[in-house]
């Protein structure tokens, strides 16, 4: 079980970027009271050692409790009262479920990361903060962190990114209709709304002078409503919401509250969401912190999730050009875009095709990748590769023959687009292994573009697909527990199935 701690330890010492992402999955399924918190569990209950049970993997106390030391030390590191030991202890297991039943789901679908993988994530890091590798190990070593347990808290969380990829940003579909909307309500403001959260790179060189923009930052408390909540059981978590916004207006530090009483995955961070550009920040957010200043906390608002309250962080202009990512790239996702101007912007684009085998339980690598060597020698053969592509390929483009059309710059993972990039207009790739499987790509033809208003067009479905993420991977989660047999013996009333 990794430290849910160690990786945020790295991410400390790195330095602060614009749109951090901040997906916000409720723990609805385990709603927590004041009152549940408070209680201690009897000693029968733990005579086994046991904390909970996800399926069929056990948490044990000791893991809990290791864990708890790495939570208990970043709280005091970012000066914030640590709460009471039953209370840290719930929210720490909590966190723990929710790993346990993400790692259980990648290796059903057979999700893995291979040292290749792991190797690209760690220079992507050091990279991207100006280091080399061996100053990013240096760095870590200061942070306490031993290299080979940053590693393996850093493979698992590059297998996380994966797995969420796979399972939710596929199911995000924005429609034309939707991008005309918005562009015809936020058009002329769309550069300084694209978030900085795993968007497409600007395809074409810009002026390093870049216009600045407004950013958000923001922190929450959050009281889960579970899904399909009584209206009695409703009733009963907003006057909890109410009771905490008191505490709030009373003087209370926003971020041990958040601590000792959120719901929110974030809780152990002070509830901190991130920074990022106004419109990537879902609108019922924008609208509760409308008109409050640096340090001033929001109403009560609902959402399908439950009851926030936020609080302003900051409140002011950002300039994007100005900024570095902090955040590891280890998800192999497009890197931050810097906002365009308006006008014509020529770029290369590829027409490619492609087949692709997906891994699971039944498919492993190995498996996939030799299913394509040997496509890939009956294509070399004189097969038609638009036949062996409806026959074999998973991806939905099988019935077109694997035809992806013309593919501009970020449009595709960096794993696809860098071989795709190395290839010659009728040269097949070798086997490529991307988030979503194992491909064969061919490469159709090449053109310069004008992308001026395609690249505005790209700009707004990455800030629809920002405000969407949020509340799909919520939804995800609770899915996981919905399917999954989970009993949390540190919180009795916390569901079981």
């Amino acid at each position: 079980m990794r430290s849910v701690h160690a990786r945020r330890r790295l991410a400390a010492m790195l330095i602060p970027v614009l749109g951090a992402s901040a997906v916000s999955v409720s723990l609805a399924a385990t709603p927590r009271d004041g009152q549940a918190a408070a209680r201690t569990p009897s000693s029968q209950q733990f005579v086994d050692g046991i904390a909970a049970v996800v399926n069929r993997q056990v948490i044990t106390l000791k893991q809990v409790n290791d864990e708890m030391v790495d939570a208990e030390r970043h709280l005091k590191s970012q000066k914030i009262a640590v709460p009471e030991r039953s209370v840290l202890q719930r929210q720490v297991l909590q966190r723990m479920i929710v790993e346990e039943l993400q790692r259980q789901e990648a290796d059903r679908l057979g999700i893995r990361v291979s040292d290749a993988q792991l190797q690209r994530g760690v220079e992507s890091i050091a990279q991207r903060n100006r280091l080399t590798v061996d100053q990013l190990r240096a760095e870590v070593g200061r942070s306490g962190l031993s290299w080979d347990r940053y590693l393996e808290d850093l493979r698992k969380e590059v297998r996380f990114d994966l797995l969420r990829q796979r399972q939710v940003d596929s199911t995000i579909n924005i429609t034309d209709a939707e991008v005309d909307a918005f562009l015809r309500t936020q058009g002329s403001n769309l550069a300084a709304a694209a978030p900085a959260a795993r968007p497409a790179p600007a395809p074409a060189p810009v002026r390093q002078e870049q216009a600045a923009l407004r950013a958000l930052g923001i922190a929450q408390i959050l009281v889960a409503v579970p899904e399909g909540a009584s209206s009695d059981e409703v009733g009963r978590l907003q006057r909890r919401a109410e009771e905490l916004l008191a505490k709030l207006r009373s003087g209370a530090d926003f971020a041990a509250l958040a601590a000792s009483s959120s719901d929110g995955p974030q809780a152990l961070e002070g509830g901190v969401l991130g920074v990022r550009p106004v419109q990537g920040w879902p609108d019922l957010f924008v609208e509760a912190t409308r008109g409050l200043k640096v340090g001033q906390v929001s109403r009560i608002i609902r959402s399908g999730q439950g009851f926030h309250i936020l609080k302003v962080l900051t409140w002011g202009e950002q300039r994007q050009a100005a900024q570095r990512p902090a955040a590891p790239d280890v998800s192999m996702s497009p890197a931050n875009p810097v906002p365009m101007e308006q006008g014509p912007m020529i770029v290369t684009q590829t027409h490619a095709r492609h087949i692709l085998v997906r891994t699971n339980q039944i498919t492993s690598d190995e498996q996939a990748e030799q299913r394509l060597r040997q496509l890939r020698d009956r294509l070399r053969a004189g097969e038609p590769f638009e036949e062996l592509a409806r026959r074999h390929s998973d991806d939905a483009t099988a019935p077109q023959g694997g035809d992806l059309g013309w593919l501009s710059p970020g449009e595709t993972v960096p794993a696809f687009e860098q071989v795709m990039n190395t290839l010659q207009p009728g040269e097949l790739s070798e086997p490529v292994k991307s988030p979503f499987g194992w491909h064969l790509i061919e490469v159709l033809e090449r053109r310069n573009q004008d992308m001026g208003k395609e690249f505005q067009r790209m700009q707004a479905r990455q800030i629809l697909f920002q405000r969407r993420i949020e509340p799909a991977v919520d939804q995800w989660i609770n899915e996981l527990y919905g399917k999954a047999y989970v009993e949390n013996r540190l919180d009795p009333e916390s569901r079981r199935r």
